[in-house]
């Protein structure tokens, strides 16, 4: 029991461990939009603008912020 044990760890140091998949930074964006969206606020969307105000969806956040009662 105990070589079988020893066997698993030993088969497993000479692996390198995986790492997931790098996410892709525009849909993260496009998500962040969409909940500042949803949200409908106008402190979601200046605070989605300030962090992403070179963004081509900081536009529409702009265009919806517009719209907003102030």
């Amino acid at each position: 029991m105990i070589e079988k044990a020893m066997a698993e760890d030993s088969s497993k140091a000479g692996r390198a461990p995986s790492m997931p998949m790098a996410r892709d930074p525009a849909a993260a964006v496009a998500e962040e939009y969409e909940a500042a969206r949803r949200k409908g606020t106008r402190e979601a969307l200046e605070l989605f603008i300030a962090r992403h105000g070179d963004d081509p969806l900081a536009a529409q956040a702009r265009a919806e912020l517009k719209r907003l009662p102030r």
